[in-house]
């Protein structure tokens, strides 16, 4: 066989195989899209279908009747509450991704040096697991203002106690018409005055027999004579248990009450002051001739310190920022922890040898490798948080609902809570989509970069 004819035979064969490959790959680029084709269904009816009818609903008005372009979306720049639940979301966007980006990367830092590790992560992790509505109720309850309930104040409560110490008497007030009045600023002093040698009965009421302190006793009617230069009394409560007795004057059974502060006042400053017995007796000496008035300062009746308004306007958001923290932390940590143990341990290793200390490592070896992971925990995050929705309903109360409001809560206030302006609210979904988009696409293509 010649050359030319041999060439004329293999280049015969190569058309053949052309001929019968390209069936083959219509027919399996034809199976790929029968089985892309239900995740392909999905999506469409998922995510495409319901993004261009808010697209479509947005420039309708709240009926869906009639057309109104624009109008949704400039109403929705001057409404009030929407400007908030920018200004809000913007709050969550700039604060949350920060904390817990840096709080992930310090603990799988820290976590990567300690024996436990794994039980360590785990705990951590475990917040995850809960769904947003259980851990907002949780975190509802923890931040409830009543010390009894909310565990958060119950631990404000105890330190400002330990510290500051509380009333005794809250609720007690004098018994009218038995010579005490009341002050502007909540104390009580005697209506007539009183002279060293003197004798006075301070009779109170509105404490509950068994709330009076430990050791209190029964009250001893006071002396009739004192010594010169003395002022003695009794404060007790004016109050017989079964009922009898007579106002103004101690009774058998009724009981004195201890730790009251007592103060000599004259000319407008205090001379003396003393605290009474377990009887309600009290005694101030060292005064000298002339007019005194008793004052029972308003420290005996001040309300006991009830804590701090995590749930109230100005601080219900960094509250709810809280718990979205405890139930982020692991995730962050956990990623972090894995681009950690990816790092070349020779560049670590080489920097200790010379000399370099561990902050110095941490700062100028471990964060500069770790910027690439760094970036998508931080970027991923960001996307997260404007779409709370969860937390910020269910932690934030009734009255304070519009100042933690966000733009997924505003949208559905909007369309469903009360509002039933779905036009609106469809305005301030496509608003949300566009600010979440270029994170999105941020992310991706970061994603891609990484792969090549």
């Amino acid at each position: 066989m010649t050359a030319s004819a041999l060439v004329k035979e293999q280049a015969g064969l190569r058309a053949a195989g052309r001929g019968a490959t390209a069936p083959r790959r219509r027919r399996a680029r034809l199976i790929a899209l029968l089985f892309v084709f239900p995740a392909l269904l999905l999506l469409g009816a998922l995510v495409v279908y319901p993004v261009l009818f808010s697209v479509g609903r947005s420039l309708f008005d709240a009926s869906g009747t009639r057309f109104v372009g624009g109008d949704n979306y400039t109403e929705m720049f001057r409404d009030p509450a929407t400007l908030k639940a920018v200004r809000n979301t913007v709050v969550w966007v700039v604060v949350a991704p920060a904390l817990l980006t840096g709080l992930g990367l310090v603990l799988a830092v820290l976590v990567e040096k300690i024996r436990w590790a794994t039980a360590f992560k785990l705990l951590l992790f475990m917040p995850m697991a809960v769904s947003f509505l259980a851990a907002g109720i949780v975190f509802r309850l923890a931040y409830d203002e009543d010390p009894d309930k909310g565990v958060l104040n119950a631990a404000v409560v105890s330190v400002h106690d330990a510290f500051k110490g509380t009333s005794s008497y809250p609720t007690a007030r004098a018994r009218d018409g038995q010579g005490l009045t009341p002050g502007r600023d909540g104390s009580y002093a005697t209506t007539a005055s009183v002279s060293p040698g003197d004798s006075v009965t301070l009779p109170m009421v509105g404490v509950l027999p068994g709330d009076l302190p430990q050791g209190a006793e029964p009250a001893s009617e006071a002396p009739r004579e004192t010594a010169a230069g003395e002022l003695r009394g009794v404060v007790y409560l004016d109050f017989t248990p079964g009922g009898g007795g007579r106002q103004g004057q101690v009774d058998p059974h009724e009981s004195g009450l201890p730790g009251m502060k007592v103060e000599a006042v004259r000319g407008g400053g205090t001379v003396a002051s003393t605290t009474t017995a377990a009887d309600g007796s009290f005694r101030l000496t060292g005064l000298h001739a002339g007019s005194y008035t008793l004052k029972l300062p308003e420290s005996n009746f001040a309300p006991p310190y009830q804590g701090v308004s995590w749930l109230g306007p100005a601080l219900v958001t960094p509250a709810i920022i809280g718990a979205y923290l405890w139930i982020w932390t692991g995730f962050a940590m956990v990623l972090i922890g894995a681009g950690l143990s990816a790092l070349p341990r020779d560049a670590l290793e080489a920097a200790r040898i010379d000399g370099a200390s561990e902050w110095q490592i941490f700062r100028r070896i471990t964060v500069p490798l770790l910027a690439p992971v760094l970036t998508v925990v931080f970027v991923t995050l960001v996307i997260n948080v404007m779409k709370v929705f969860d937390l910020v309903y269910i932690i934030a109360p009734g009255p304070v609902q519009e100042d933690a409001t966000v733009l997924a809560t505003q949208m559905w206030l909007v369309s469903f809570g009360g509002g039933n302006n779905q036009g609106l609210g469809s305005a301030l979904g496509v608003l949300l989509l566009l600010l979440v988009v270029p994170a999105m696409v941020f992310n991706v293509r970061r994603f891609r970069r990484s792969q090549r």
